[in-house]
């Protein structure tokens, strides 16, 4: 039996901002706490067919740190799962998925920026759960300097780190 490796493309929350998140992570979703620490997901495997033209584009055209601002948490997956939104026009997140994936996917999906709270796969969340996450303080926006090549074999093994690219500061000129 053939074990699946998945691959994608992230952008891990640092430490300085993961603490709430991870909190409820552990608290409420240990088996995906276990697996990922929060992020968010830039690129899925099915975009990533292309991936040395995907590499190759990161390291060419080094792309610039990006902000995303979050919403409120929301309920999704028939409320089983929870997630951190990205809110805005999110110009900045698809602007580098488009860099990123340029001649690998020149058509990529709309993805919008988010980060799985409570992932449907390996929890449920209650109205109980939902209403003291719905209390807690979470980051408005979080700062992303590195893209994070990442790879799980099998459903069930935490994910590895296989490369990090850092992003350009842009420094302001006075």
């Amino acid at each position: 039996m053939l074990t699946k490796i998945r691959r994608q493309l992230t952008l891990f929350v640092e430490a300085t901002n993961a603490s709430a998140i991870e909190e409820v992570r552990t608290a409420f979703n240990p088996v995906q706490s276990r697996l990922i620490n929060c992020h968010v997901t830039l690129c899925t495997e099915d975009e990533l067919e292309e991936l040395q033209q995907v590499i190759s584009n990161i390291n060419n055209v080094k792309p610039s740190a990006i902000t995303i601002h979050f919403g409120k948490p929301v309920r999704f997956a028939e409320s089983k799962g929870v997630l951190l939104p990205g809110i805005g026009n999110n110009t900045a997140f698809h602007s580098l998925r488009k860099l990123v994936l340029q001649k690998a996917n020149d058509n990529p999906a709309i993805h919008e920026p988010h980060i799985t709270l409570l992932h449907p796969r390996n929890s449920t969340c209650t109205d109980e759960v939902f209403s003291e996450i719905e209390e807690l303080i979470f980051p408005a926006a979080i700062r992303f300097a590195k893209i994070s090549f990442i790879e799980q074999e099998g459903e069930n093994n935490p994910w590895k780190i296989l490369q990090e690219f850092q992003l350009r500061e842009i420094t302001q000129k006075r």
